[in-house]
């Protein structure tokens, strides 16, 4: 079964927020005085890294539910979610894609006429409670080969079904 080493999504967003904020200081050289993020697991932990990251930012504020607390986080994660869905939106399916794929270093042309996936693409909000996600994680479970690129194989409710219902690998 093909997978990918498990990601920590709080180390990639946490990453992430350290990649955006240094772009916004030192390529579009703007000065950040105040910083608010919301929390990826213990806040004060959090906080303490992003202050060693940035010292020069004199008022560092991360919190549980600052997108509640603060507007100016609630606006950014409304962009977020929107940003996501339409990256979503407009997913290629790397295993169903079409066009010119290079392969280790070659172009391979195949026909876009003939793109498709054997799985539903109505994957809902990819929370574990949504029944349009649970519906496409047992739908979509191919018994031999596991999940599409697309799938986060380190989230619990993926390595449950590959537990349940995949064929187990010695």
């Amino acid at each position: 079964m093909l997978s990918r080493p498990p990601t920590n999504l709080n180390v990639c967003a946490q990453q992430a927020t350290v990649s955006l904020i240094k772009l916004v200081m030192n390529e579009l050289q703007i000065t950040i005085s105040e910083l608010y993020v919301d929390a990826l697991g213990p806040p004060a932990a959090y906080q303490r890294y992003l202050k060693e990251c940035f010292p020069e930012i004199e008022k560092i504020s991360v919190e549980t539910k600052a997108d509640a607390k603060y507007k100016i986080v609630g606006a950014a994660s409304v962009a977020a979610k929107v940003t996501r869905d339409a990256w979503i939106d407009g997913w290629v399916w790397e295993e169903g894609r079409r066009g010119k794929v290079a392969t280790e270093g070659e172009e391979m042309e195949v026909d876009e006429e003939e793109s498709s996936v054997p799985w539903n693409s109505q994957f809902g909000s990819g929370y574990p409670s949504d029944p349009k996600t649970k519906a496409w994680v047992e739908s979509t479970l191919d018994p031999t080969f596991g999940y599409p690129s697309f799938s986060r194989f380190s989230w619990a409710t993926i390595k449950v079904q590959l537990d349940k219902s995949a064929h187990k690998v010695d």
